[in-house]
């Protein structure tokens, strides 16, 4: 698992300081308006909402793009209407992928999604194929030069966490679904900046592959993440540990 979580945990803690923040918040926009727009504009009655605002806030979005968003939702401010749909599949090497998208036009995403799989190697599966391999669990990190460890996970604990653990200077803070905003305003509150914070699908056995096919398995993903339709790739993909993904 080491692999795996070292890895994935570093490439995406760099990704939020990097030139994708712009394409970051344009996701987290539009995971705050269709919370809004299911559940109202009140995030403390509103637990999706909640939740995806303190994973904007995690990764430093202006409070005004939040309530836009949140406005844009509720119909207070125009703007598109969102789909909410899953697909699920193999990457090269037999790796399960799970691929959650927030689309305006769901057979453009569909066209999109599917060739992006085959053009890489992968596999579009049927629904449930995959999915039975993932849980969903709350993840938020922290930069181990900048927050202490043993306070943090003081905190952590006692507010809830289910596991603290730092890897390569990386500290992930793991919560359940519905533990995770208790977890994540307590830290914040106690003055721990986090790098990024996210309620996602963790895999349930992680699978091992060599280096040429987690190279095939990176150039998926990002392709798939770069897509302005798809919110969040998840994979099982364990990573050996002299394979880079942000050197991909």
């Amino acid at each position: 698992m080491s692999g795996h979580s070292k890895w994935a945990t570093i490439k995406h803690a760099k990704g939020i300081a990097d030139a994708k923040r712009g394409q970051l918040f344009t996701k987290f926009i539009k995971e705050i308006s269709i919370a809004a727009r299911m559940g109202g504009g009140d995030p403390n009655s509103n637990p999706r909402l909640r939740t995806a605002i303190l994973k904007a806030r995690a990764s430093n979005m202006p409070k005004d793009n939040i309530e836009r968003a949140i406005k844009k939702g509720t119909g207070e401010l125009g703007g598109k209407t969102f789909e909410e749909l899953t697909y699920e599949g193999y990457a090269p090497g037999g790796v399960a992928v799970l691929v959650e998208v927030l689309t305006d036009n769901k057979n453009r995403a569909a066209a999109d999604v599917r060739n992006i799989f085959n053009k890489n190697g992968g596999n579009l599966g049927t629904t449930g194929s995959v999915s039975r391999m993932f849980s969903r669990k709350g993840t938020i990190t922290y930069d181990a030069e900048k927050v202490n460890e043993d306070e943090l996970m003081e905190a952590g604990l006692e507010a809830g966490a289910d596991d603290i653990v730092n890897e390569d200077g990386i500290i992930t803070v793991t919560t359940s679904q519905e533990s995770f905003a208790t977890v994540m305003e307590t830290l914040q509150e106690k003055g721990f900046e986090s790098l990024s914070g996210e309620v996602g699908m963790v895999p349930e056995a992680y699978q091992p592959v060599d280096k040429e096919t987690a190279a095939k398995i990176q150039k998926m993903v990002d392709r798939l993440e770069e897509n302005d339709d798809v919110q969040n790739v998840y994979t099982t993909v364990e990573y050996p540990d002299d394979f880079d993904p942000s050197a991909e």
